[in-house]
C-alpha cells in the first residue's frame, strides 16, 4: 500500500453551518458542493477535506462511537511559513466565530494555536521551523521569531 492520505472526512451535525464557517468565514473554495450531503475542499496537492452530513455519514459508515463531553480525538493541522501567519489565521478564525486559543511558543521551538470549527474539530495552526515542518511547508522561515 502506498503511504499517503487522500481524504480527511469529518461528519458534521449541521452541513449548512459548517459550509458557512469554512466558505464565508475562512474563505475556502469548495471543489464539490452537494446540498444536504457533502462539501469538499482541496486541502493540499493531493488531499481533500470533506465535510459530510452526519446522518449521511452514519447511513454509509455507521454510527460514531464518540460521545459525551470533550474534544473529538482528532486534530487537523495547518502549517504556515512564518510565526505572524499563525496570528493572522487565528484572527481569521476568530472573525469566523471560532472558539480560539492564544498563540503560544512551544517547548520544541514552534509557535502554534488551536481553533475549533462548528462541530468542535480542532485545527492547529503551526509555524514549525524543524525538519518535519520544512517537509510540509518548504518555504518556512526558520530564523523567524514568534
Amino acid at each position: 500500500m502506498d503511504q499517503h492520505v487522500s481524504f480527511v472526512t469529518l461528519a458534521v451535525r449541521d452541513l449548512d453551518r459548517s459550509r458557512e464557517f469554512y466558505v464565508d468565514g475562512l474563505g475556502w473554495v469548495p471543489e464539490l458542493d452537494v446540498p444536504d450531503e457533502v462539501v469538499m475542499f482541496a486541502a493540499g496537492e493531493r488531499l481533500v477535506l470533506a465535510l459530510w452530513d452526519r446522518a449521511a455519514f452514519e447511513a454509509e459508515v455507521g454510527a460514531p462511537s464518540l460521545g459525551g463531553e470533550g474534544v473529538p480525538p482528532i486534530t487537523l493541522a495547518h502549517n504556515v511559513p512564518r510565526p505572524s501567519d499563525v496570528d493572522d489565521v487565528i484572527a481569521l478564525a476568530r472573525g469566523a466565530g471560532a472558539e480560539v486559543g492564544e498563540p503560544t511558543v512551544r517547548e520544541w521551538g514552534g509557535y502554534t494555536a488551536y481553533f475549533a470549527d462548528p462541530d468542535g474539530f480542532r485545527w492547529e495552526v503551526a509555524w514549525n521551523p524543524g525538519p518535519i515542518g520544512l517537509r510540509v511547508v518548504p518555504d518556512t522561515v526558520v530564523d523567524a521569531t514568534p
